[in-house]
């Protein structure tokens, strides 16, 4: 899964079949983009309707009338440039720390490839000047609050296009710079806006979908981690495989169920640990018992926001729509409601793998459900060994679940009550970022104490030829912990949460299975 995506180094931009792997390769791991020949007369055309609108002096809304609520106010062909740089101007009013470098690359990228569509009415060159950004390395400085989702993210889309302008700040080659001295230095002239192309840029949801689908990226990435988690901990306390068996998934075929149910009985393929039904007990505790139920629900959720991102990264987001029989159509295709309900959704589900991991996490470190000496330390009351890692863990829970409220219920009108019912779907996106943050660190505090739980059995085995992996991962980056005195906890957490991050375990356990989702 990662490493697919790692040997992704060009992406063509064809503004209709962008997928999400390639999304993840250009934004985190600098992947080019090259514009498609294909498209280039299809942009042009596009292009001269406006050209046509303008010299005609038509009245058509954004091109030759203000914007919003100001769409009565008649714009002079004189005027239709000066336009179009107010708009950027007024409208960069965001708010807060800047969007990650990653996110920032993730929303150029779905900007560029919904303008490639030929629907929007901008210059070519203005298009290559985005693309010349992303390849190398200009990134606006993009406050990360004051999206509503609708008119789409004009603040922080404005912010943006700021140095194409030659204003604002930017990012490029570590350094934060004037948008100016950035373009500069990277040997990118900055431009002109004619009509109709500051609407272009900064009307749509490449914003709320940007971030939304890096968030759906790391889900999907710590859904396969989470059940390598389980598998650990079913190993740790001697679960029972039984729960895993298919016969009694494909009774209940739901395909997340199916999914999971397969990826445990694969990591556990070989294990010794793992107990049969009735040898040591009757039944596990729902947290082991019911891991594909749970965890196969959050991946049917994440299948459901996969297939809405698919379809949001290859549309036309922007307004007015002009149609290549000449027609300019004023709609809604900017709303972010599409995309608003699926990243709420994204949230709870991811939420959910958070809660059960906990609970696993409780019954490591429990004595009287283990048998494991209390806090997972050999001498424990001087020691207090793992006991505040289920403290973290359970305020993480906790706040995924005051994260896990739905913004997309919520709506305050706006420009004079023109835009009278708004998505604050940029707001499920960051959420459900903020959500897979913190499942992270639960699943990876999971992940280490099983691997501790494990060294700790006196008896010897043999792990599953998945969780094998695994645990070879974590004891690469962190050994066990043996010791006779209290540590600095933190720091152990740390190394094993930047394996999970940065995709090391997972790659290390997919290198010897093929994990479902």
């Amino acid at each position: 899964m990662i490493k697919a995506v790692k040997s992704i180094k060009e992406v063509v931009l064809t503004g209709h079949d962008l997928t999400l792997a390639e999304l993840v390769a250009v934004s985190r791991y600098d992947a080019k983009i090259k514009l498609a020949e294909s498209a280039i007369e299809s942009i042009k055309k596009s292009r001269a309707i406006v050209d046509n609108i303008v010299n005609s002096n038509s009245v058509v809304y954004g091109i030759t009338t203000g914007f919003g609520s100001l769409c009565r106010v008649h714009i002079s062909k004189e005027d239709c440039s000066q336009l179009q740089e107010n708009l950027i101007r007024t409208h960069s009013c965001g708010f807060g720390k800047p969007f990650s470098r990653e996110a920032t690359r993730a929303m150029m990228l779905i900007r560029a490839n919904a303008l490639v569509k030929g629907y929007s009415g901008i210059r070519l060159e203005t298009l290559e000047t985005l693309i010349n950004m992303i390849n190398k390395g200009v990134h606006p400085y993009i406050p990360e609050k004051g999206s509503l989702g609708a008119s789409g993210d004009l603040a922080p889309l404005s912010h943006m296009v700021l140095p194409m302008l030659g204003l604002g700040d930017a990012e490029y080659e570590g350094q934060l710079l004037t948008g100016k001295e950035a373009m500069d230095k990277a040997g990118i002239p900055i431009i002109a806006l004619e009509a109709k192309e500051g609407l272009a840029l900064i009307n749509g949801t490449p914003v709320l979908t940007a971030v939304g689908a890096l968030a759906l990226w790391e889900g999907l990435c710590l859904l396969k981690l989470s059940d390598v988690a389980a598998a650990l901990s079913a190993e740790a306390m001697r679960g029972i495989i039984n729960a895993y068996d298919e016969r009694i998934h494909t009774i209940r075929p739901h395909k997340g169920q199916l999914d999971t149910a397969h990826n445990m009985r694969e990591l556990l393929k070989g294990s010794t640990y793992i107990t049969q039904q009735g040898e040591l007990r009757v039944q596990d505790p729902y947290s082991l018992r019911c891991v594909p139920q749970i965890h196969g629900a959050s991946k049917d959720a994440l299948a459901f926001v996969k297939e809405k991102v698919d379809i949001e990264i290859n549309s036309v987001t922007d307004n007015p729509i002009i149609l290549p029989d000449g027609d300019v159509i004023s709609g809604g295709n900017f709303h972010g409601e599409p995309m608003a309900l699926p990243f709420d959704f994204l949230g709870i589900g991811l939420a959910e793998i958070a809660n059960v991991s906990e609970r696993r996490l409780e019954r490591l470190l429990n004595n009287s459900l283990s048998g494991f000496p209390s806090f997972l330390v050999k001498h424990s009351g001087l020691n207090s060994g793992f006991m505040i890692t289920q403290y973290a863990a359970a305020a993480l829970v906790s706040e995924n679940k005051v994260l896990a409220h739905p913004a997309s219920v919520d709506s305050i009108p706006s420009c004079e009550n023109q835009e009278d019912l708004v998505s604050m779907g940029a707001h499920a996106g960051r959420k459900a970022g903020e959500i897979a943050e913190n499942v992270r660190r639960v699943v990876a505090t999971e992940i280490l104490a099983a691997c501790q739980a494990i060294d700790l059995r006196e008896e010897c085995g043999q792990l599953g030829v998945g969780t094998a992996a695994a645990y070879k991962a974590v004891r690469e980056a962190n050994k066990f912990i043996d010791y006779d005195k209290d540590i600095e906890m933190f720091k152990e957490l740390e190394k094993v949460t930047a394996i999970v991050a940065d995709g090391t375990l997972l790659e290390a356990v997919e290198a010897v299975v093929d994990l479902d989702i």
